[in-house]
């Protein structure tokens, strides 16, 4: 089988600044990646380029399979951005309509909600543990709930793979370990492969089964087992910073 994404001599950057050199890496299918590296290390600028939301200068991507140029099966892809910090409380739907966008956003037009759309949106709701608040404004929702409606828009169309970009960031220490769960659990139990960028280097070791340490190119990618016991590691960061990425219980 294709790996779910293959990376090779990426390089991207904006008005003449380097944001990416060189990059490249494998993600097979049903595997989990952490992406992690200091701020402007290119995490997103990845997300980005991955996605067509930013052109590449250089190298090849491979999405499920196809190259990404040719790439136009959108709906088997699961996003969920950066920016639940930014989000407009005021946004005018409730739950139920902001998980339908997830459906409508794969179809061509006219776009027509069907029974099977309803169905998907439905199991969507109740695997998610938000059924019973379908009919509520998501603006009146706490941070977690809204960023978990917001997950289950990403992961309505049963995406083979789920991208995300820093998807903690404004969730209290434990509503972002619930979030963790529902991801692990995800990828466990459906076998969706995950792609997620994060500052929490200390938590990301509990669930993902690799790590991509990005610094505009790539430091490290591999599994944790294979980082923890790296004595290349161990120069770059030394033993304490090595010892915090490796801290997975």
């Amino acid at each position: 089988m294709s790996p779910a994404l293959k990376i090779s001599g990426l390089t991207a950057g904006y008005h003449g600044t380097e944001a990416l050199r060189d990059v490249s890496f494998q993600l097979d299918r049903g595997q989990y990646l952490g992406i992690v590296g200091p701020n402007g290390s290119g995490k997103s600028t990845l997300i980005k380029v991955i996605l067509g939301l930013v052109p590449a200068r250089g190298g090849e991507i491979t999405i499920l399979g196809t190259p990404r140029e040719r790439f136009r099966s959108w709906d088997r892809i699961g996003y969920l951005p950066q920016g639940l910090q930014f989000f407009n409380p005021h946004f005018p739907a409730t739950v139920d309509e902001v998980v339908r966008l997830g459906r409508l956003a794969g179809k061509r037009f006219p776009k027509r909600f069907t029974a099977e759309d309803a169905t998907a949106v439905n199991r969507t709701l109740e695997w998610m543990g938000i059924a019973d608040i379908r009919s509520k404004m998501i603006g009146d929702l706490s941070g977690g709930l809204r960023q978990r409606v917001l997950l289950a828009r990403a992961l309505v169309n049963d995406p083979e793979l789920l991208v995300m970009d820093e998807p903690t960031t404004a969730l209290d220490p434990e509503t972002r370990e619930t979030f963790y769960q529902l991801i692990y659990e995800m990828n466990q139990k459906h076998k969706a492969t995950v792609l997620l960028v994060t500052h929490d280097t200390a938590t990301i070791g509990k669930y993902a089964s690799h790590l991509l340490y990005l610094d505009k190119r790539v430091i490290f990618f591999g599994d944790f087992d294979a980082f923890c016991n790296s004595t290349d590691m161990t120069e770059f960061f030394g033993a304490h910073g090595q010892h915090l990425v490796c801290h997975r219980h």
